[in-house]
């Protein structure tokens, strides 16, 4: 994963990292649940996009040694299984 791509990647991870932290404060506090639970979606949401960028980016790195050095299949299955989370 090049430089830039791991960085906006970390910068994702931290930025849920510290929403999770505001909703156990939250939660500590008592306040609205449903308040929490729009932070909850929002944190589902960045980790999503994080995970399929991710995904992407793998793929694009290692699609020439799946399609030209025949990948054993396991690794291709990895990846379908994700996409196939994702598309449910």
């Amino acid at each position: 994963m090049n430089k830039f791509k791991k960085s906006k990647l970390i910068n994702n991870l931290k930025t849920a990292r510290g929403q999770l932290d505001a909703i156990i404060r939250m939660v500590e506090e008592d306040r609205h649940c449903i308040e929490i639970s729009k932070q909850i979606l929002a944190i589902q949401s960045i980790l999503k996009k994080s995970n399929i960028k991710l995904i992407h980016q793998h793929t694009l790195e290692h699609i020439e040694e799946y399609t030209f050095l025949k990948a054993d299949n396991d690794r291709l299955e990895e990846i379908f299984y994700i996409i196939e989370k994702y598309a449910k």
